[in-house]
């Protein structure tokens, strides 16, 4: 079968040819139909040997979803033909965390060798995957795998950032949502959807920003060296009462802690490395600054619902499996508006 792999460090992914896999007992084999692109892959792509901390070569692709092909031995409450999504951040399913169902923070995973799909184990962009367990499927129930593919993460990490500020997202409040791309402009639908929040968007890119206006921010600006005079301004001098950082480099970590008012949320997502200095005076009194990681399960299923109500709405540009080295340039370069989606078998 033909994958999209990341083979050797620093180089640019590549796409092979590789034995097609076989479902061992317990094990699912899905054919792939949609497989998600992500700034995370390039975050992989960009470690240096002592980081990595899994072998190569990677097949990629963590966001996943497709029809159900084969079962393993000892595989129930699941048929062949099923259409699935893939709950990525896979866990040992036996510890605390993932007791609560928050596999996302496993606290055996690096342990146990456990890695999510494309991030450590074979990932979604390819014709055929492995699923270890069926507790990683979601029925998508209808839902185009295509359109929908990306909420496994674009989708499922804005609504678990969101979800830990909700009792401050009340009329009155404000929200910024810095980065309106691949999973900002989720988090800007999700915000309407789920709160009274009034939504400010901040983007370099006008094209970006244009998405945000119509996927329902009440305000938009360009992410400059003026953006947190100008969220002052927007809140009375207040400041936001939360601050989502999808791009997370230095210079939006920064204008996250200008732009925060009194007992606020700043929450960094983007794995640009920037940090926020924490400590009595260097942020406005009872700042709280957080960095979650993916989603739980059921928070998955929570976001496919919202779908199906029509409540968000991924913004999708397709690639066929060949196109895949295409996509991520496109990605690196800034190009994509929403999200790439590559479909094995177009």
């Amino acid at each position: 079968m033909k994958a999209v792999q990341y083979r050797s460090l620093g180089s640019a992914p590549e796409v092979v040819t590789v034995p097609d896999p076989e479902p061992g007992p317990g094990e699912i084999l899905l054919e792939v139909v949609a497989a998600g692109v992500c700034h995370s892959d390039i975050a992989v792509m960009s470690m240096s040997a002592e980081q990595l901390p899994f072998p190569l070569p990677l097949t990629l692709g963590h966001e996943g979803a497709g029809r159900i092909a084969a079962l393993g031995a000892g595989v129930a409450g699941v048929e062949v033909g099923e259409m699935m999504a893939v709950y990525g951040p896979w866990g040992c399913g036996l510890c605390r965390q993932c007791a609560h169902g928050q596999e996302n923070y496993c606290l055996r995973a690096a342990e146990l060798g456990i890695f999510p799909p494309g991030l450590g184990a074979p990932g979604a962009m390819a014709e055929y995957m492995i699923v270890d367990d069926i507790r990683h499927l979601v029925p998508l129930r209808g839902l185009d795998p295509v359109q929908n593919v990306s909420l496994t993460d674009a989708g499922l990490t804005p609504y678990h950032a969101i979800s830990l500020s909700l009792p401050k997202l009340v009329p009155g409040s404000t929200t910024v949502v810095i980065g309106a791309g691949g999973l900002g402009h989720v988090a800007i639908q999700l915000l309407r959807a789920l709160t009274a929040t009034r939504v400010i968007a901040l983007d370099l890119s006008e094209e970006r920003l244009e998405l945000a206006r119509r996927v329902g921010a009440h305000e938009t600006l360009l992410s400059d060296e003026h953006a947190a005079a100008r969220i002052k301004s927007l809140t009375g001098g207040e400041g936001a009462q939360v601050i989502l950082d999808f791009v997370g480099a230095p210079p939006t970590t920064a204008l996250a802690a200008a732009a925060a008012g009194v007992d606020s949320d700043i929450t960094v997502v983007g794995l640009g490395g920037g940090t926020v200095a924490v400590g009595f005076g260097s942020l406005p009194y009872q700042t709280t600054v957080t960095s979650p990681y993916w989603g739980s399960r059921t928070e998955l299923i929570e976001v496919l619902e919202l779908a199906h109500h029509g409540a968000v709405d991924v913004h999708v540009e397709t690639f066929g499996i060949d196109e895949a080295p295409l996509a991520y340039e496109r990605l690196h370069a800034g190009t994509i508006t929403g999200r790439a989606v590559i479909v094995p078998t177009s």
